[in-house]
């Protein structure tokens, strides 16, 4: 999913406060809106609903000589699972494992805390870690809940979002209320391309666990259907309600994609401003920051701020976008040196059971082996129908000169309503190349006009190609 994330708030709701509980976002009768009551507090990174009591990260003994963190109801701290407490909170983990080693709830907690690290590290070696923490936890307690989260938020990490809706629906069969397992479940529903189903499941999350984590998502889902402004309002409102300096950098960043998305490059600079004033070492701020920058002509910041980036998590992502920047200033050594690490990120994240075929097919398409992308895209095509792995096809079908393939998945990509000015470029393009230049050079001036800034190298290709 390109938007979203994990956090959580609290703890459970009594069903009397559910059902007695309206929204403040509702229009009309017709229309679901996400609640925003209890978003004060949640955290925007990771956290387990737990059954049984909880593992306190960091947590330390108490004068009984019990571990004070197993005491039933101990909160997990949001705090010491952001940034650099998240190193801190593992070894925490760890050492209270092996003090309590049948601890089924801390061997949960330390599987989710290892595919956070993973996540915010970009180090996929991680994630086998987290598989075996989590089989300890459902070895000690089958089927407990939190383990089930776990697990799904691991396969949705590792892009097997088959199994992630799995695991979710299992762990939501056990606590119907788990905010981990409805999350993954809305990530996965979206990630498999079955729009209708997760905007039902976000419905359902929201009513359950209303939080950051689910207004995210909310928003997420309204956006690929191209409803930008209810997006944008229930980030606004978010924001606006959020207290947790993790919660501020998280929806704020939020707040900057959707900007960036819709060409608002100045206004997606104040969001990231935002976010970075709550963290200031947030990645994707700090990423999101330098691609406005580089959009609106300060290309020096731009490169500045994308190599601090990929130095301390080198993803596909900021590294093509990097690259891109050195290609459009003429220092080729240098770009070719950024898409060569693509490949040895995407080997080493395949290496950890992460299946990287459409961040393959994105990046070697452009920049890397044409056949290798094809091949890629194809694979990513049978296991997932998403409006971005039918984008990623046509474009791979169409360097590879394959148009008259490409032409209806190009199409197909832009159906549901999602605004994206890559996919408007590649459709002009392929369009062209099939010989509907009206609709071509109609498509390549949407794009521009939608984004000017969504790639250096492909808008000066769109200019280039209006202009003819």
């Amino acid at each position: 999913m390109r938007r979203g994330g994990a956090g959580a708030c609290g703890g459970r709701t009594d069903a009397r406060t559910r059902t007695e509980r309206t929204s403040p976002l509702m229009d009309d009768k017709r229309t679901h809106r996400p609640r925003l009551r209890w978003i004060a507090g949640c955290a925007a990174l990771l956290a387990v609903a737990l059954t049984g009591g909880s593992v306190a990260l960091g947590g330390a003994r108490d004068g009984t000589g019990v571990s004070a963190a197993a005491a039933p109801g101990a909160a997990i701290s949001p705090a010491l699972l952001r940034g650099g407490d998240l190193d801190g909170s593992v070894k925490a983990l760890q050492a209270g494992l092996r003090a309590q080693p049948r601890d089924f709830t801390g061997w949960a907690t330390l599987g989710l805390a290892y595919v956070e690290q993973a996540r915010t590290t970009a180090d996929p070696s991680r994630y086998p870690e987290a598989a075996q923490a989590l089989r300890r936890s459902l070895a000690l307690r089958p089927g407990n809940d939190a383990a089930l989260a776990g697990r799904a938020a691991l396969a949705a990490a590792r892009h097997d979002f088959a199994g992630a809706l799995a695991d979710a629906d299992r762990a939501l069969t056990r606590n119907p209320y788990s905010e981990r397992a409805l999350c993954s479940r809305i990530d996965a529903l979206v990630e498999l391309g079955r729009y209708d189903e997760a905007a039902r499941a976000a419905d359902t999350a929201d009513a359950r666990r209303p939080g950051v984590p689910v207004f995210t998502r909310y928003a997420y889902v309204r956006e690929l259907r191209g409803d930008v402004a209810t997006a944008r309002r229930v980030l606004e409102q978010a924001l606006a309600a959020a207290t947790a300096p993790g919660d501020v950098a998280y929806v704020a960043t939020q707040l900057g994609q959707l900007a960036w998305n819709q060409g608002d490059h100045a206004g997606a600079l104040r969001h990231y401003a935002r976010a970075l004033a709550a963290d200031d070492g947030y990645l994707p701020a700090l990423e999101g920051r330098a691609r406005a920058q580089a959009a609106l002509g300060d290309r020096a910041a731009a490169i500045r701020g994308l190599e601090q980036v990929v130095a301390r998590a080198p993803l596909p992502g900021p590294l093509v976008a990097l690259g891109e920047l050195y290609e459009d200033r003429g220092d080729r050594a240098r770009a070719r040196a950024q898409y060569a690490l693509v490949d040895a990120w995407t080997a080493l994240a395949r290496a950890n059971g992460v299946d990287a075929d459409l961040d393959t097919a994105l990046a070697a398409a452009d920049h890397g082996d044409r056949a290798a992308a094809l091949r890629a895209a194809r694979a990513e095509w049978a296991r997932r129908r998403t409006v971005h792995t039918e984008d990623a096809l046509a474009w791979a079908l169409h360097v590879n000169g394959r148009d008259a393939e490409a032409l209806p998945h190009a199409r197909q990509a832009l159906t549901t309503g999602y605004r994206n000015a890559v996919f408007l470029y590649h459709l002009g393009m392929i369009e062209r190349a099939t010989g509907h230049r009206a609709e071509g050079d109609a498509h390549l001036r949407a794009a521009l006009r939608l984004n000017s800034g969504f790639s250096p190298l492909g808008a000066r290709a769109a200019r280039a190609e209006v202009t003819r």
